[in-house]
């Protein structure tokens, strides 16, 4: 991008001019519609009205603007929401890894230790990074007891953190959503919630599993659509998290191999709700796309059993590629909706350019600037390569990256949850102002790209979040790859 003060002048000035370009034009019409006829023409022309046609007139502006009201649809807040901060017991230092896949039983051919070896080495992860008691174990520890044991830790102390943050109570709450990919006991996870805290018996609960890391926006979507057809002062409670303890893969599948080096320990949840009282943030846009009609897509996050009968797993080589394709189906949604008009129109004039001029192909499209719509940027934390993609994909600057990088670094990759990491550390580095724009981009399983927008109402008064105890260290520098694995 050009730095040049004058180009950048002239940029700010088209933005202006366009993005204005609507409000200017009506102002301007009046102004030459009154500048040709007299004030006093103005008041005879108003005496000579009826009183009835004025009274007509107001109550048809009255009934336009009731029923505008009405068909629009409610507005959705997110209330307060919290993360799950474990304790440092939990903590999986590279060195042990290392040991643990030495030991391991099942890792007898040097190849796969190796291939783990360099895995760890190049996930961008930290010392710092947990995972469930369960792995501490020599093999893991893969009982329904031990899974129990991790969902109740992960999800009740992100529950808990979120009513310590609000003045939201637990009887306030009329819908509860949980969502995790893998696990699914009985009773699932919602009804151990209303267990748990005692919701009301009329509390509407839904349980969505097997949507991977995008499950926590699908959530999201899916409270949306129900605010906006709910009574006024209506709560959703969303509780995202990925339970690990019994999804261990004791198999030597490279493919089916990553999971368990990129996974961590990690859940968050979210209030919203339909007013705007004791709101943090506005929910803007919701766009989800789905690509499994693609077989590379449907397979590219699949679950399954190698040829010695081990559940896992598997993760396409080409995960980056189609992550990159999802989302470019998902900004031809989802950009329109939010992009300036200054940005929309050099867009469409880039394919106007590229329809007309002979050998079109060759023209490139113009990428719209993302950052003229959003201060700040959450992107999924799956891994390197995920953030690269979506980096490169949208021209981001590794400014706008920093948050999905530093809570890869931190917390590893936690799946759902990652988008709420990212917006903590956000607000922990005090860089979330009143009206700011966040955009949370998160993929999953199926293939799914999914875009959510928010809108500042009210910053965090503290930090005091799962960063609380490490913000002062971040940003830190990460090491270059060489060769990507």
């Amino acid at each position: 991008m050009d730095s040049r003060p004058h180009v950048k002048f002239l940029k700010t000035m088209y933005q202006v001019v366009v993005n204005n370009f609507l409000a200017v034009v009506p102002v301007a019409a009046a102004a030459a519609v009154l500048q040709r006829t007299s004030p006093e023409e103005i008041l005879a022309r108003a005496w000579e009205t009826r009183p009835v046609h004025w009274l007509l007139a107001l109550l048809l502006a009255a009934a336009v603007a009731k029923l505008r009201r009405m068909r629009r649809p409610k507005d959705v807040y997110l209330v307060e929401y919290g993360c799950f901060r474990p304790k440092p017991c939990f903590r999986a230092p590279i060195a042990t890894c290392l040991e643990h896949a030495h030991l391991m039983p099942y890792l007898i051919d040097k190849e796969s230790v190796s291939f783990a070896i360099r895995l760890l080495e190049r996930s961008g992860l930290s010392e710092e990074t947990c995972v469930p008691d369960a792995y501490h174990y020599m093999p893991p520890d893969r009982s329904l007891k031990a899974s129990r044991e991790e969902t109740e830790l992960v999800i009740f102390s992100a529950i808990d953190d979120v009513f310590a943050r609000t003045s939201v109570k637990p009887k306030e709450i009329d819908v509860l959503i949980v969502n995790c990919s893998i696990f699914t006991p009985t009773p699932v996870f919602a009804d151990m919630v209303v267990n748990r805290y005692k919701l009301r018996a009329d509390v509407k609960n839904v349980n969505l599993s097997g949507m991977g890391c995008s499950a926590g926006l699908v959530s999201v979507g899916l409270a949306k659509n129900l605010l906006q057809v709910a009574p006024p002062g209506t709560n959703v409670l969303i509780v995202s998290t990925e339970i690990l303890s019994s999804q261990y893969y004791v198999g030597t599948e490279r493919a089916m191999l990553l999971p368990n080096c990129l996974f961590r320990m990690g859940g968050a949840t979210m209030i919203l709700s339909n007013s705007s009282e004791r709101a943090r943030f506005k929910l803007g846009r919701v766009v989800r796309t789905v690509t499994a009609a693609r077989d590379a897509d449907y397979r590219c996050v699949f679950q399954e059993e190698d040829d010695k009968g081990n559940t896992g797993i598997r993760l396409s080589k080409d995960l980056t590629t189609t992550a990159g394709h999802a989302l470019k189906s998902n900004i031809t949604v989802f950009g329109p909706l939010v992009l300036p008009a200054s940005e929309q129109l050099l867009v469409a004039l880039s394919l106007l350019k590229q329809k007309l001029l002979s050998g079109g192909a060759k023209v490139r499209l113009y990428r719209p600037d993302f950052r003229t719509a959003f201060e700040h940027f959450c992107i999924h934390a799956g891994g390197r390569g995920v953030i690269d993609e979506v980096q490169h994909g949208l021209g981001l600057s590794d400014d706008d990256v920093e948050a999905s990088r530093m809570t890869l670094h931190r917390f590893g990759n936690t799946s759902s949850s990652s988008v709420l990491y990212e917006l903590a550390y956000i607000e922990a580095k005090g860089r979330m102002r009143k009206g700011d724009r966040v955009w949370m981009i998160s993929f999953g399983a199926g293939f799914d790209c999914n875009s959510v927008a928010w809108e500042c109402i009210k910053p965090a008064a503290d930090a005091d979040g799962p960063w609380a105890d490490c913000i002062r260290r971040y940003p830190v520098q990460l090491p270059e790859i060489v060769k990507d694995i």
